[in-house]
């Protein structure tokens, strides 16, 4: 993995065999991680594949500790929060500023980049695609929920193919929340895959492995 400090957030890239013009996807880690969080299922991804695994921009208490944005409990805890509006716009705008940055310095194609995100990482990864949507090939959602800020633009993200994967014990982000969110997004005319493993806020191997078979051929 390699860096480069010229992009507006810091992050690790793993070029593809292909030199130009190459699919790429970015991998958004989780709130309390890094950048290098999500290296595991990086490292996974077909050699095709340029991987862009990104920091988020926030510090927290803690080394190496970041977060995207910081939580809205208003709505009754942790089981039922929100992003705060300020902090995840920020992040979402960084987001899209990266990647259309990352296009130009690593000559990425620019009709096939995908987004991977896990918890607050997928939170961001659907609403930016609803914000943008030609400019996202495809997002792979895990343990993650549709914010109410982007639920009424579902119709956004007609036809692009999102997976949608949760724990079933999961306590962090109930799995009914990912569970609407695919159901939403499915509404709005997307082509959802809607997945329960038998884990708590985390991923296992067999999703690994469906993600994999279920990116075959889409990027």
């Amino acid at each position: 993995m390699d860096t480069d400090d010229s992009l507006p957030l810091v992050h690790l890239s793993r070029p593809g065999t292909r030199k130009s013009n190459a699919p790429a996807v970015v991998l958004l880690h989780g709130r309390g991680t890094n950048e290098r969080d999500l290296l595991p299922i990086g490292d996974r991804l077909p050699d095709e594949i340029h991987v862009l695994s990104v920091r988020a921009p926030e510090p927290m208490d803690g080394p190496d500790s970041y977060t995207w944005y910081e939580l809205d409990l208003s709505a009754g805890g942790l089981h039922a929060s929100q992003p705060d509006a300020e902090g995840f716009r920020r992040s979402l705008d960084s987001i899209h500023e990266f990647i259309q940055g990352a296009i130009d310095r690593y000559d990425l194609a620019p009709d096939r980049i995908g987004l991977l995100g896990f918890s607050q990482g997928a939170i961001a990864s659907m609403a930016a695609l609803l914000e943008r949507a030609d400019a996202y090939r495809w997002v792979v959602a895990l343990n993650g929920y549709l914010a109410d800020s982007h639920a009424d633009r579902a119709v956004e993200a007609a036809d692009k193919p999102i997976f949608v994967g949760c724990g079933s014990m999961d306590q962090v982000i109930p799995p009914e929340r990912a569970e609407r969110a695919a159901e939403t997004l499915a509404e709005g005319g997307a082509d959802v895959r809607f997945e329960r493993y038998g884990v708590g806020h985390g991923t296992t191997p067999e999703e690994l492995s469906d993600v994999l078979r279920w990116l075959d051929g889409r990027y």
